[in-house]
């Protein structure tokens, strides 16, 4: 017997968990935090639903957090089985768990020196010493190279196409006599989209579990170039700070290469730009020797660990941080984390959202329950830190830089499968988003698809 459970990512954006069991063996694909809404941050603190002793093997689709965050604590519960993810991913991965780790330690050591938790003393989820560990698990696999994760599980990466090292999962399940097919889309890229290759066609499958994240949406037709143009213009006749909030993996990259497309063509002055994130500067590096051998051009950026424009300084110390509070406009500011729900952003925001002069920029998806979420819905008040902080300033969703497919980008990458599959899983998409997506499905390509709950168990 096959079962697959959903122990996150299930009517929800964050948290991704999907769990195969054949024959007493396990593989869990994905082991993603969850974020957002506080009762959804607080199943982070739960028991974890299965087996962590017990369990073989993880595969990552990706090294976003809601894909992967959730690894140093599986691996502080006594997980010991390798950690199967791509090679771009594996050199990602580790800046990625560290910052993770360092911030949990930091939001501690501030809780309860505030005095604002109820627990005493505040925990971190894990520590840099569980993020070490995880890291060592990592096992790096070629795309398209099948490879074992268990006597029962074959697995194939195929590029995803949302960020570097982004993947979709099929794995193969032998059951005895039988042999099932499970493809697992992570989060799917869109099509001609800068930095990142259109993502691989699908292969057939017996069961698929697709992403879901804007099913019930389109982008907006602007192209990502004339958005980011509008807004850096705003903060030129306010003389304000342009604020980003922007993933250190993927779109801080993206954000630097179009400000850096848009002077070179002078539809823009060289402003300065300040990057404030440690792992997105890190990060970058990585980013370039893999593109290096790709048709694009990264004029905005130059190997070696530095920012070729001069106009583009890094602020790597805390101090240096802490110094931008008193940065004259027009700048722009480039922080983590992206839905603002931790990270150095947060400092900025304190200090930027109460003038009229700043514009807000959000590059990304902004999960139910996150900061980014409520300002972006048009909040006048958001607690920061503690602190109730006004909203005077502009705040504006840049739709054209997601990173996720639409539900008409999802609908052309389904249409590479030849067969239909017994049955599609929405997954990775708030209810709405996800039921839309799944009637979509039934309605256009005639498949049988239905939404998961948090921690059902399907028989395949």
């Amino acid at each position: 017997m096959i079962t697959l459970g959903f122990h996150g990512g299930a009517r929800t954006v964050t948290g991704s968990k999907y769990l195969l069991e054949c024959g007493g063996e396990t593989l869990l694909i994905d082991c993603g935090m969850f974020q957002g809404l506080k009762e959804l941050r607080l199943k982070n603190w739960e028991p974890t639903p299965f087996s962590t002793t017990g369990l073989g093997a993880v595969v990552l689709t990706h090294c976003h957090i809601d894909h992967c965050g959730f690894l140093p604590r599986i691996v502080r519960q006594g997980f010991a089985g390798p950690v199967f993810c791509s090679q771009p991913t594996a050199e990602i991965l580790p800046i990625v768990l560290a910052d993770t780790a360092k911030l949990q330690e930091e939001d501690a050591a501030f809780f309860n020196k505030a005095g604002l938790t109820r627990h005493e003393p505040a925990l971190p989820l894990f520590s840099q010493a569980d993020a070490q560990s995880a890291v060592r698990r990592l096992a790096p696999v070629a795309y398209g190279a099948p490879f074992q994760a268990g006597r029962r599980f074959t697995v194939r990466l195929f590029d995803a196409g949302h960020i570097l090292g982004s993947a979709m999962a099929e794995v193969t399940v032998q059951d005895q006599d039988r042999t099932v097919k499970v493809l697992f889309s992570g989060d799917v890229g869109r099509y001609d989209a800068p930095l990142t290759p259109d993502p691989d066609p699908p292969p057939d499958c017996d069961y698929l579990l697709i992403e879901s994240t804007y099913g019930s949406r389109l982008h907006s037709g602007e192209h990502p170039h004339d958005e980011l143009e509008a807004v850096v213009r705003k903060v030129l006749a306010t003389r304000g700070i342009l604020l980003i909030p922007a993933f250190a993996v993927g779109r801080s990259q993206q954000i630097l290469f179009i400000l850096k497309e848009l002077q070179n063509l002078r539809r823009i002055p060289a402003l300065p730009i300040h990057l404030d994130s440690p792992m997105a500067f890190e990060t970058t590096a990585i980013y370039l020797r893999y593109l290096a051998g790709r048709q694009v051009k990264l004029d905005a950026i130059q190997g070696g660990g530095s920012i070729a424009s001069p106009n583009v300084k890094l602020h790597k110390s805390q101090q240096e941080s802490r110094q931008l509070s008193e940065l004259a406009g027009p700048a722009v500011i480039v922080s983590s984390s992206g839905m603002m729900s931790g990270g150095r952003v947060l400092h900025h925001a304190q200090n930027l959202l109460p003038l009229s002069s700043t514009v807000v920029a959000f590059a990304g998806f902004q999960a139910e329950g996150t900061r980014g979420r409520r300002l972006i819905e048009g909040e006048k008040t958001v607690r920061i830190h503690g602190a109730l902080v006004p909203v005077r300033a502009e705040v504006v969703d840049l739709g054209g830089f997601s990173g996720h497919a639409d539900y008409q980008d999802l609908l052309t990458w389904t249409s590479g499968i030849s067969r239909p599959p017994k049955t599609v899983f929405v997954v990775h998409g708030e209810n709405s988003a996800a039921e839309d997506f799944a009637q979509k499905l039934r309605n256009q390509r005639r498949w049988q698809a239905v939404v998961p709950s948090m921690h059902q168990t399907a028989e395949l």
